[in-house]
């Protein structure tokens, strides 16, 4: 009976070892810092996006502004050809104004186009160029064809009609019906540039919605995603709590917004 009542003890004390190695086990799995790739964010191209989707950019600004200190949206020239909303990874491109009978002056361009990837914008410098078409209908059917995100041109644009019955969404300064054939020269892309006064380095986010364009630096986009988040949310709420109160100074200073 004895060796029983031994091999009973030692079969109870082992289980309990056991069962402590085992919690002890799940405690250190919980405390210990998990590995980089599983402790990773949301912060993915894929991610950042979706979410500057659904955000205004309005928002946005006062996020980069709050966070950086910079204006990084653009002027009131800059509009759309027709209402849309917008984000995407800034693909830059520059023409620099020169008279020329080179037939592959632009031809870098439209390279750029064709080894540009889903969810690019097409951020499009035309040097002096806002009564210079810097893009129409073939080009923007080449970026639609490859699921870009729109365009930007700090320049003109035209064939309007057939880019609005594709629905590819373009902002630019203008719509004139010239041409940057034998005025203009590709100067480069991928580089950074100054599109309608706002830096704008590749892979950057461009956000544009009815109010205008805006530069998200890709280095601060999870921060200023978050924010842009915070503000959209405060600023929706206060609606109905206007409406309610009948007072936007007392919607201001429930939610701290304006």
């Amino acid at each position: 009976m004895n060796r029983l009542a031994r091999f009973f003890r030692r079969t109870i004390l082992c289980g309990g070892v056991l069962a402590a190695s085992l919690v002890l086990a799940g405690i250190a799995g919980w405390a210990w810092p998990p590995s980089r790739q599983e402790a990773a964010k949301p912060s993915d191209d894929a991610s950042l996006l979706e979410g500057f989707r659904h955000v205004e950019a309005a928002s946005v600004s006062d996020a980069l502004e709050q966070i950086s200190g910079r204006k990084m949206y653009m002027s009131h020239r800059m509009r759309p050809i027709f209402p849309t909303k917008f984000a995407g990874l800034a693909l830059t491109v520059l023409l620099k104004k020169e008279s020329n009978n080179d037939p592959g002056a632009l031809t870098g361009m439209l390279a750029a186009i064709d080894q540009g990837t889903p969810n690019s914008v097409y951020v499009m410098v035309v040097e002096d160029g806002a009564d210079i078409a810097g893009m129409g209908g073939l080009m923007g059917t080449a970026m639609y064809s490859r699921n870009f995100s729109g365009a930007v041109i700090d320049g003109g644009v035209r064939d309007t009609a057939y880019l609005q019955k594709i629905g590819f969404p373009v902002y630019a300064l203008g719509i004139v019906p010239s041409t940057s054939i034998s005025h203009y020269r590709f100067a480069g892309s991928n580089i950074p540039v100054l599109c309608d006064g706002v830096k704008v380095s590749p892979a950057d986010i461009i956000v544009a919605d009815a109010d205008g364009v805006v530069v998200v630096p890709r280095g601060n986009a999870p921060q200023v995603l978050a924010l842009a988040q915070e503000m959209d949310f405060k600023e929706h709420s206060m609606y109905a709590w206007i409406e309610k109160l009948k007072s936007i100074q007392e919607a201001v200073k429930k939610f701290g917004r304006l």
